[in-house]
């Protein structure tokens, strides 16, 4: 039988303030950070090194969130995890459009607005993921076409299913609430 090398498998190299990097036998690098909360050891892996992934400085600013995450009791994995597997905003309108009270007709208009100028632009991001200027550059474009109503109701869907999902648990930011359809003329 032959002993397996360090390299033959998962190994750490220490960075500072309990940041590592954690190196599989295949050659892939990740950055971690363990932590104990309740008494419970966790880690959280903040992202992969190399192309497409984050670089050091990233991780160490990262590192410094999860530590007050951390400080503040909270799990910097498992707040990962939930936004991580939070739903998109196409998933969200769909609950929306099935679930809140309006008029068949209102619904139906409203369907169209989404299908039209939200779905191409935002359905597949998650929540959190859609800024206020995001937003402001769809209803810019919808304006400089002609259609400043419509803008109105694009803003207008975006606000009521950010509200629909903040009222569901959803723990995100309104962007709507920082794009005023008054500035639609």
């Amino acid at each position: 039988m032959v002993s397996k090398t360090k390299r033959d498998k998962l190994y750490k190299v220490n960075d500072r303030d309990g940041l590592y990097v954690a190196v599989t036998a295949a050659g892939a690098v990740s950055f971690r950070y363990n932590y104990s909360l309740n008494r419970r050891q966790e880690t959280i892996t903040f992202g992969r090194y190399g192309v497409g992934g984050i670089t050091l400085a990233e991780a160490r600013e990262q590192l410094g969130d999860a530590k007050k995450m951390v400080a503040a009791g909270k799990s910097p994995a498992k707040e990962k995890a939930r936004v991580k597997d939070a739903e998109t905003f196409g998933a969200w309108a769909e609950k929306w459009l099935r679930g809140y009270q309006m008029a068949d007709s209102t619904r139906d208009m409203r369907r169209s607005v989404y299908e039209r100028e939200l779905k191409p632009k935002f359905s597949n991001q998650k929540l959190v993921e859609i800024t206020h200027e995001d937003l402001r550059a769809l209803t810019d474009a919808i304006v400089e076409r002609g259609a400043p109503a419509t803008a109105v109701h694009v803003r207008e869907i975006v606000m009521q299913v950010f509200r629909w999902a903040t009222e569901r648990g959803q723990k995100v930011e309104n962007p709507a609430e920082l794009v005023r359809p008054s500035c639609f003329c």
